[in-house]
């Protein structure tokens, strides 16, 4: 029998460690790659395309590969910028290139959803294409911007279960050398109820704010 507590604590913080980098780089490069998709498109601010199509199909090719394949392809990559393609800080890399297409998409879909109106409305009043994104299509796609952001959060603890199953470590790691390999069921059953518990939390947190932002 395994002492659970420590055990449990050391890859709950591992797993959150490894969801909250993923989703803060996630956020840096997802957020500019919608923005992109949606400006550049045929009628957008800054119509593009070209770079449209090129962009669209690395989201595409992205989103369709599944992540354990996409752990292993981005494994030089990970290496290049981590020194080594296991651990902890290692799978933080292919969490963030799975999770980058993925959100590039939810903001396209989210600013998509403005009304055409208020751009032109923006646009016949003198303001410029960054003063339309930000202050416009941003502003106004909050409340669906929160709930996507929601959603990728819930996919990257998904992602990192996965990631700890081959070497990431986290609750992944711990249910698969633990509870699976040892037979250790209760060590299975707590990891998947602490990932049940992260994902209801970043869920409520996400609909909390976004049902505030769309009062105001």
């Amino acid at each position: 029998m395994v002492n659970l507590g420590p055990m449990m604590a050391k890859a709950t913080w591992e797993t959150l460690y490894m969801v909250g980098a993923a989703a803060f780089f996630t956020l840096l490069l997802g957020l500019p790659l919608g923005v992109l998709l949606v400006i550049t498109a045929r009628g957008g601010l800054w119509e593009k395309p070209g770079l449209n199509r090129v962009l669209g199909v690395l989201v595409n090719i992205g989103r369709s590969t599944p992540f354990v394949i996409l752990m292993v392809a981005v494994t030089p990559l990970t290496r290049a910028i981590v020194g080594s393609s296991i651990g902890t800080t290692a799978a933080i890399v292919p969490l963030v290139v799975a999770a980058v297409p993925f959100m590039g998409r939810v903001v396209e879909q989210a600013l998509h959803e403005v009304s055409p109106g208020l751009v032109e409305a923006a646009l016949a009043m003198g303001s410029t294409n960054w003063q339309v994104v930000t202050k416009v299509l941003l502003a106004e796609a909050r409340p669906s911007l929160v709930r996507g952001t929601a959603l990728m959060l819930v996919n990257v603890v998904g992602y990192s279960a996965m990631a700890g199953a081959i070497g990431g470590g986290g609750l992944g790691d711990v249910a698969v050398k633990w509870g699976y390999a040892r037979y250790e069921m209760d060590v299975m059953y707590v990891s998947l109820v602490i990932l049940v518990v992260m994902v209801q939390v970043m869920q409520w947190i996400g609909d909390s704010l976004a049902n505030r932002f769309t009062h105001k």
